[in-house]
């Protein structure tokens, strides 16, 4: 069945595009959601311009994505956390701390763009990927540091 996208649908085609999919999927799922209409030549006149400013709206996103992208990359973020004397660490390192991280240094990152395929749980330097968009990826460095235990030697005055 041919239907109009009335909306963006994810991996199915953008705001406009003329679509074919299979009957139970438009009736059950696109049509009653207001996602999709028939695919008729008023429909598609009706959305004519606003394919074309969605488009326009894309492509400036997409800019601004490179843009961030290429202000990030090759960036290293370095992080503390605690860890035995193997190296392992008591916890992970996780997708919100690296993005935390390069927030603090000042770069535009969302937990969501970090992408690791596993948490990081060792001591040393990590190749992570930041996905901007499907186009758009960058890789960063991740440098684990164990947490120094300093402080707490500091607050002691060697009396017992």
């Amino acid at each position: 069945m041919k239907v109009l996208l009335c909306e963006d649908v994810s991996r199915l085609g953008w705001l406009g595009d003329i679509v074919e999919v299979s009957q139970g999927y438009a009736r059950n799922y696109l049509l009653p959601q207001g996602l999709a209409t028939v695919a008729t030549e008023g429909n598609v006149r009706s959305l004519a311009k606003e394919k074309a400013k969605r488009a326009e709206h894309r492509i400036q996103e997409g800019k601004r994505l490179q843009k961030a992208a290429e202000k990030v990359a090759g960036a290293e973020a370095v992080l503390a956390a605690k860890a035995n004397e193997q190296g392992h660490l008591f916890g992970s390192v996780t997708e919100k701390h690296i993005a935390a991280n390069l927030r603090e240094q000042g770069y535009d990152v969302a937990d969501s763009i970090v992408k690791l395929s596993e948490h990081i749980k060792q001591l040393g330097t990590h190749e992570v990927t930041l996905r901007f968009s499907d186009e758009v990826k960058v890789s960063v460095s991740v440098v684990v540091v164990a947490e120094s235990e300093d402080t707490l030697d500091d607050d002691s005055d060697g009396k017992a």
